[in-house]
């Protein structure tokens, strides 16, 4: 109840079990990825819902008519606001980018024949959470360790206006190893259909 693992953490163990757990058991590690990530997007959806409904991972102050006024912590007031503050629901941002929007895509590729191109399906699940991630942490509250009266958006690289938050660069390498994935499994045959 006092703070838990990123996404990403989780994200480099599910890998390396999934890794470990194909090569005991002689599947093919690109095609059980393919699988685990057409399906991981309903799983992302649900998450984020239960964020939003917790309150938590919040976004940043907005005056915007569909900003929401959370309990707790995020309704103290901002700055320059009277009463409480209503913020972005960046967790809506990221169930409908990285849960519907995400899946729907991934099951256009799926059903296009995508699995028969091995790391097709999970090169473009790294690399749409990657980009859906870096555009939604625009609206999110950084990690409070991060923000300072002179960094007030939480960057970690560049500068106090311009520059990159944690999430965004946890979820660089993330779009380009999708895309190197992507890359890859259209440079290679397709696998006859059973």
């Amino acid at each position: 109840w006092q703070g838990g693992m990123s996404f990403h953490g989780g994200f480099a163990g599910v890998i390396l079990a999934t890794w470990a757990w194909a090569r005991t058991q002689g599947v093919p590690v690109l095609r059980l990825a393919d699988a685990m990530a057409v399906v991981a997007p309903i799983g992302i959806f649900f998450g984020r819902i239960a964020n939003f409904i917790n309150a938590e991972l919040w976004g940043r102050p907005t005056d915007l008519p569909w900003g929401v006024i959370f309990p707790g912590e995020a309704a103290q007031a901002c700055a320059g606001v009277e009463g409480p503050c209503a913020r972005h629901p960046s967790q809506l941002y990221e169930a409908g980018l990285e849960g519907l929007l995400l899946g729907l895509i991934l099951l256009a590729v799926v059903r296009g024949g995508g699995l028969r191109r091995p790391g097709l399906s999970f090169g473009i699940f790294v690399a749409g959470y990657g980009l859906a991630r870096m555009f939604v942490e625009l609206f999110r509250v950084a990690d409070a360790q991060f923000i300072s009266p002179d960094n007030p958006l939480g960057h970690v690289l560049g500068g106090p206006v311009i520059g990159l938050t944690m999430g965004q660069l946890l979820s660089l390498p993330m779009v380009l190893i999708g895309l190197l994935l992507v890359w890859r499994a259209q440079r290679r045959p397709a696998i006859a259909a059973a």
